[in-house]
C-alpha cells in the first residue's frame, strides 16, 4: 500500500480547491481528507477502486468529483445511484452540508463503507440505502439523482426516473459522454445541456450530462 502522505495530500487539495473557486472552509478540507484516509484504509480490504495510489485517488476521485460540485449549487435532495466508494456522494456530502444526500448501491460491503463514513466523519445529512435502485421506495422524491460511472444513461434513467421530482434532473458524470447514449434516451428524457469539466491535474476528457424530460 502507498504511504499516505496527508500534509502533501492537503497541499493538492488546497491548491485544487482553489483552482476550483470552490468555497471550502479549512474544518471541510480536513473531512474530506479524512474521507481520503478511509477510502485508502478500506480499499486495501474492500477493493472500493482499483487506484490504490492516495495521490491518483486525490486527483481522480477526489477532484474529479469536486469538480462537478457547482452543478449542484441549487439542489437540496440527492440522490447517488451505484454510490460505490462514495464518489462523487461522499464529496457532495462533505462540501455542501445543507444538502440532504442519499447513497444507493447494492453492493453490501460498499454501503458498509459508506456507513462508517458517515458515522466516523459524522454527516448527519447522509442516509445510506442497500438495494437496487428500482426497488427503492422514499417519501420524498428528489430534486437531483446523479451517478459517477454508473450505467449506461438509458438505465440510469429508467431505473431511477420513479425517484425523481417534478422539475426535477439528471447530473450523470461521465468521461467522454458518448454521443450514442445521449441519443438512445428513452422519451420523454432528453439532455437538457452537456458540460465539460476541467479536473486540476487531470489531463482527462471529463463531462456532466444534464437530463430532464422534454
Amino acid at each position: 500500500m502507498k504511504v499516505f502522505d496527508r500534509v502533501a495530500l492537503a497541499e493538492v487539495l488546497k491548491q485544487g480547491v482553489a483552482e476550483l473557486a470552490l468555497e471550502l472552509s479549512a474544518a471541510q478540507q480536513e473531512q474530506l481528507l479524512d474521507y481520503l484516509a478511509l477510502l485508502n484504509k478500506w480499499n486495501s480490504v474492500y477493493n472500493l477502486t482499483s487506484v490504490r495510489d492516495p495521490m491518483q485517488m486525490m486527483t481522480l476521485h477526489l477532484l474529479d468529483s469536486l469538480a462537478a460540485v457547482p452543478a449542484f449549487q441549487d439542489a437540496q435532495n440527492v440522490l447517488d445511484v451505484g454510490a460505490g466508494g462514495g464518489l462523487p456522494g461522499v464529496v457532495l456530502a462533505i462540501s455542501k452540508p445543507d444538502m440532504k444526500l442519499s447513497m444507493i448501491d447494492t453492493v453490501h460491503k460498499k454501503t458498509a463503507f459508506l456507513t462508517q463514513v458517515k458515522a466516523e466523519l459524522g454527516l448527519a445529512n447522509v442516509t445510506v440505502y442497500t438495494k437496487k435502485v428500482q426497488d427503492l421506495e422514499v417519501k420524498q422524491p428528489f430534486d437531483v439523482i446523479t451517478s459517477r460511472a454508473f450505467a449506461d444513461l438509458s438505465d440510469f434513467v429508467n431505473w431511477s426516473g420513479h425517484l425523481l421530482a417534478e422539475g426535477g434532473r439528471f447530473i450523470a458524470l461521465k468521461g467522454t459522454a458518448p454521443q450514442d447514449e445521449r441519443e438512445r434516451l428513452p422519451e420523454p428524457w432528453k439532455v437538457e445541456r452537456l458540460q465539460a469539466l476541467k479536473v486540476p491535474g487531470l489531463e482527462a476528457e471529463r463531462h456532466l450530462v444534464f437530463i430532464n424530460k422534454a
